[in-house]
Formats: C-alpha cells, structure tokens, sequence
C-alpha cells in the first residue's frame, strides 16, 4: 500500500514540474513514506528522518514531508513538536496536503503547472505512471480499500490508516483503464482486507463482483488481489475467479497463528481449523495455485507447545510461501495495552528461523513439481543477463533469450527449480 501511495505521489509531482533525483542532496522536495507495522520498520524511519535535520538547518528553502503511517490520521501534534524542522505531515494515502503546500508557498514553478495541481486538487482524472514505470512497468498496484476496521489485537493499521473506506468502483475502473492504455498488462488489487471491498457501501458491488467489470478492462491480462482473511473468503468470490480466466490462482491468506487460544487472543474471529478447511476448499478448486500466508512468532504469552502447533499447521497447510515475522508491541493496540510481551527476543529469533527452515523445505517440495512443465509467463524485467517473470501462480522464472520480453507472456519449460525462484527456456 505505500508503494502504491508513492507511486500515485511521484506521479502528481512530476505532473506540477517536479522530476525525481536519487540524492536527498540535490532536492526540492523531500518525502518520507513510512511504515510502522513493527517496531523496527519504525526505528528505521525515525533515523532516516533524524539524518535530513541537519540538511534542513543548512538548506532551509527545501520542503521535508513526512508521510504514511508514522503520521496517521489524528493528531500530529506531537510529531510537529518531536520534529520541528518537518514542513509537511501528510496522512497514509493523502496527496492533497503536500500538494496544496507547494501551491501556498508558491513552489509550483508555473502559472500553468499551478492550473494542473489546482485540478487534480479538485478532480479524478484516471492515474498517469510516474516516469521511472512509463515503459517499463508491466504491473502496478490498484489500492481498493483504504483503512481497516477489523482491530486485530496486534495490528497497529486501524489506527494509523483510519476506518475502512472502499473507493468508487466507477474510480476504480477509470484508473485500471488508464493504467491499460499505458502498457500496464497485470493490476493488483489492494486493500487490509481486501475481500471486504464494498461492505462499507451497499450501492458499490462486492469484490466478486469487481472481477468481473475489471475482466473486461481491454489490455489487462492478469488481475491479482491482496490480502485476504479467512472470515472473509467467500464462495462467490472463488465462483468469480473460475470464471474469470484473467484472475490469477494464487491467494494471500494469512493465519498468524496455528494455536486456537493464540487466535483467539490476536482477536483473529476463526480457527485452526477453520483455516485448513478453507485451504482445502481453494485446493479442490484450483488444483494448480499457490497460498502465501502471514505468520507471526512469539505472540505475548504463546508458549513453546503453541508454537509447535504453528509449525505442525503450516506441515497441513503447505502454503508457498509464509511472510514471518516476530511480535513487536505497537502503541494503542490492546495486546501492549493489556498483555505482557514475555517471549524473549533470542526465543522470538529462534522461532523465526524454525519457521524459515520449514517453509524453505515446503516450498522447495512444491517447486520442485514445476520442473520439466510448461508454465506460462508474464515478462516484467531483466536481471543482468536474464529476463524474468511470473506464473500464475506467482512463481518468479528466470529466462535467457536475446529477444527483449518485457510485457510479454511466453509459455516456457521450466529446467531448474530452487525455493524462491526457476529457471526455465521459452517453448518452441
């Protein structure tokens, strides 16, 4: 989601004059999107933010913004207080801000380019690729859901992006058909939790029924959506994705926990079992697809046993992939206002790299079934002398060819496989 709001941001600035340098030194305007899901994602933020004060106090004609969830959407008092030197805090998502202080401080160089950012101030006009991605970008990321209002017990997001907002499925499109008509072949859908899109409104469709008006988007090949939550993993919206050839067979289904009274503590709403019986379901659905779930170690007061019943789920589940993280107290959230965080740090390090161990044999069995298979292949890149891309399934296979493939689908024979990548050679 921050990419996303990066993105969008880069590419307003550069539509008001503004063009992007890789050294803090030499610019304008300064932003610093951030994020504070866990504690060290935040200490990183913080001292990326304390290194520009000095810039700040030689160079008092730049512009720092700071922006994302470290700002929130309540109060900044504080933030203005513990960094005065800030000009700009700018909530997750919020353009606006930035943009109408360059126009009061007069930093939109033009008459003309002031016209522009008063317009998109004031209107939509579909999403024009920031010029790094014109080109070059084969898929982009569609924010659907802004906020969330499910209040896990660890989750710091609700207060920091705000209640959940779905946008208008009309803006929605709009973007995804701007994206199309500038190369953008595969789009990603957004949102905490994604499958909730339109509970918030009941004249805006479901997510289900979202597919299907974005399948029919001219020049977009391939849809994705993340993430998921099992409470909210309907039947109708896995009938959308086999009818829909263009959405893509893999799943972001996080379970943070294989232990019930964990579940139950994180405020999570289901089961262990629960959970299987849902994998099983997408399963039988779609023979070929890959699960990616989230898991998160050293939950306060989860003990060695509940632990183990983490890992022995994810020996059931077999996802493709496990996002692990350990447990870090964020401000306001009810497990540190009302729980003790009393997993060790070495202990928390030691499940981490239990649960690492384990998904790099899980993935490493799966991948291996791809070899000697034709898959098909949608080009993003190339990395040194390799083209690159994904399956479906989100598998990255890595090709040789002297033929540029960007943007591109191949069907290609996979010749090697590894945990966390292929190699493979386009099929005759």
């Amino acid at each position: 989601m921050n990419v996303a709001d990066s993105i969008r941001l880069s590419s307003v600035l550069e539509q008001i004059g503004y063009l992007p340098i890789g050294q803090p030194e030499q610019a304008d305007v300064i932003v610093l999107n951030t994020c504070v899901v866990r504690q060290s994602a935040e200490d990183k933020a913080i001292g990326r933010l304390s290194s520009l004060k000095k810039m700040k106090e030689q160079h008092p004609e730049k512009t720092i913004c700071l922006m994302g969830c470290m700002v929130g959407v309540g109060d900044t008092t504080a933030l203005k207080k513990r960094f005065p030197y800030v000009d700009i805090f700018s909530a997750p998502s919020d353009i606006s801000t930035l943009l109408g202080y360059l126009l009061e401080t007069s930093k939109v160089p033009t008459e003309d380019l002031r016209s522009i950012a008063q317009s998109i101030l004031e209107k939509d006009e579909g999403f024009t690729l920031p010029l790094e991605m014109r080109g070059n970008a084969v898929s982009a990321f569609v924010p659907i859901v802004l906020g969330c209002s499910h209040a896990c017990s660890y989750c710091v997001i609700p207060l920091r992006r705000g209640k959940e907002i779905s946008r208008p499925p009309q803006e929605i499109i709009r973007e995804i058909q701007s994206l199309a008509g500038q190369g953008i072949k595969e789009v990603t859908l957004l949102g905490q939790i994604v499958d909730r899109y339109g509970y918030d409104d009941p004249t805006y469709p479901t997510l289900a029924e979202l597919l299907h008006q974005i399948h029919q988007v001219e020049g977009i090949e391939r849809i994705r959506f993340l993430t998921s939550h099992p409470n909210w993993m309907s039947d109708d919206l896995l009938d959308s994705m086999q009818a829909l050839p263009k959405v893509m067979p893999h799943f972001e289904l996080p379970i943070q926990a294989g232990d019930d009274e964990v579940l139950r503590r994180m405020h999570r709403g289901y089961t262990s079992e629960k959970y299987l019986a849902i994998v099983e379901k997408i399963r039988a659905r779609f023979p070929v697809s890959s699960i990616a779930t989230d898991l998160i170690v050293g939950f306060p007061g989860e003990t060695a046993t509940q632990f183990q019943h983490s890992l022995d789920l994810l020996e059931l589940a077999k996802p493709d992939m496990t996002h692990v993280a350990r447990y870090s107290p964020r401000p306001g959230t009810y497990s540190t206002l009302h729980m003790q965080d009393d997993v060790s740090d070495a202990e928390k390090w030691e499940r981490f790299r239990a649960v690492e161990h384990l998904q790099e044999q899980i993935t490493t069995n799966i991948n291996t079934q791809y070899l000697n298979n034709e898959v098909s292949i949608l080009f993003e890149g190339r990395k040194k002398e390799r083209w690159y891309g994904r399956t479906p399934t989100n598998k990255l296979v890595f090709v040789e060819s002297p033929t540029p493939l960007i943007g591109k689908i191949k069907n290609v024979n996979i010749t090697w496989t590894g945990p966390w990548s292929m190699i493979g050679e386009i099929a005759q």
